[in-house]
């Protein structure tokens, strides 16, 4: 009876989370909240329930001492995120470096040129470029970075602002779906009790990923073509792509244009650690483009782009760091959740998908579908159930990147774009939840078909 009970409270601490991410209220904060209720009432369930079937499931955790259970929760938890941790750092200079040399920006301007004066074709060919940059490029700032360059040309060839806002958004999002730094961020979320990882990057997992960038990578496509056969209004812009990003984009050679693709191919290809990656590529730009004619000129741009990159993410490594708390402390919530809702939440693999498929846009607004928000809750409920970890990484990551991501406007670099283009935040938000669900109702499905 007490672990029913303990149930309920973590359920309706679970609820409080969910209501306060869509209130937009501060997600570390509330995921720190949340780890320290649900270790709490979890350990204390430990030390007090006197059920023998009860005890005898859950021996190892009952027989755990209390500083044993804290140091799992609050030490082992965050240490445990060290390494990907550093995969973010570094993954932030390269970022930078693309920025710094002007490649991100030449690739741009030769897509332009290619597409000619057919504004479609040029929209979609800047499409596939800006997946292609954000397989290993991320963060807020390279997204400005980029947008700032893409925007300008499409509302200039007549392109609607909200079209070449939802297009542009869904891009980027396409790309993270093989982002070996994204997929390092959210894997933290199947640690086993032991801190070890449940779920990898090669494997089955690009499979799918590779198949999820493509559907979303489509239906931007599509948007984007019916949306553009209205009557266009070409909008006035200073220049196609600002001139300091052109005089940069001229003084690249031809071979560093392959640079975007070149960590994400020796990690696929070549089984290069992540880290090691990003480093050939990074120096491969810098020197191709001119940046280490001396040790002391090598070493400035290093140190620069390396701080800017660390500064792009330490917002987000804060959250990162809590987040590893509440994984802990939802294993400890587990047998609470197995007595409570065991013979209530269906075991098919099919069911659930079709329940994520229906119910997509709760991914919006940090909701329960997205790990960027109270998702965490709902997976820690879910793995108390039989599901394989790769199963609920790819049903929970759908939802994660393209409802949240990819089109919610609680997502900082979509603000962004929303102001920059002058675009009305309802009205976007209309089409961008629209083609969100349409995409994750397909993932939902095609997770059910590789991991069901």
């Amino acid at each position: 009876m007490i672990q029913l009970i303990i149930g309920v409270l973590l359920l309706i601490a679970f609820a409080g989370l969910v209501y306060y991410a869509f209130k937009g209220g501060n997600l570390m904060m509330g995921m720190l909240v949340m780890a320290i209720i649900w270790a709490t009432l979890s350990i204390v369930g430990f030390m007090i329930i006197k059920d023998p079937a009860f005890l005898a499931a859950n021996k190892a955790q009952v027989e755990t001492s209390l500083p044993d259970h804290l140091k799992a929760v609050f030490q082992s938890g965050p240490e445990g995120w060290g390494p990907t941790l550093v995969n973010f750092i570094f993954g932030a200079w390269f970022g930078r470096v693309m920025l710094k040399t002007g490649i991100a920006s030449k690739i741009i301007k030769l897509t332009v040129e290619l597409g000619g004066d057919k504004p479609v074709i040029t929209s979609i060919l800047l499409s596939i470029v800006t997946v292609l940059v954000f397989t290993s490029m991320f963060g807020a700032g390279a997204v400005v970075a980029i947008g700032v360059i893409v925007f300008p040309i499409l509302l200039s060839l007549g392109i609607p602002k909200k079209t070449a806002l939802v297009s542009f958004m869904l891009s980027v999002g396409a790309g993270l779906y093989i982002n070996p730094v994204i997929f390092s961020q959210y894997k933290m979320f199947f640690l086993d009790s032991q801190g070890r990882e449940t779920v990898s990057y090669d494997g089955t997992y690009l499979k799918w990923g590779f198949a999820a960038m493509a559907i979303q990578l489509v239906v931007a496509i599509i948007f984007t073509i019916i949306f553009s056969r209205k009557k266009r209004q070409v909008h006035a812009w200073a220049s196609p792509i600002p001139q300091n990003t052109t005089a940069e984009a001229n003084r690249v050679p031809g071979i560093a244009l392959i640079t975007p693709v070149v960590p994400v191919v020796l990690a696929i290809g070549l089984k290069v650690p992540v880290i090691l990656g990003f480093l050939i590529a990074g120096f491969f730009a810098l020197a191709v483009c001119g940046y280490m004619r001396t040790w002391k000129g090598t070493a400035e741009v290093f140190n620069k782009t390396f701080y800017d990159g660390v500064i792009d993410t330490a917002p987000l490594m804060g959250f990162m760091l809590i987040i590893p708390m509440f994984n802990a402390a939802s294993n400890l919530a587990v047998p609470y959740f197995q007595a409570l809702l065991g013979g209530v939440i269906p075991n098919s693999t099919l069911i659930i998908a079709i329940a994520f498929a229906v119910l997509a846009p709760l991914g919006l607004f940090r909701g329960p579908f997205t790990l960027a928000g109270a998702g965490a809750a709902t997976l820690g409920i879910l793995k108390s159930l039989s599901f394989t970890n790769n199963f609920l990484f790819a049903l929970m990551y759908a939802p994660t990147v393209t409802m949240n991501i990819s089109s919610c406007i609680t997502q900082s670099w979509i603000v962004w774009g929303i102001n920059y283009t002058k675009v009305e935040t309802n009205d976007y938000l209309k089409s961008s939840a629209v083609t969100g669900w349409i995409i994750t109702a397909i993932l939902s499905m095609l997770t059910f078909f590789i991991y069901g």
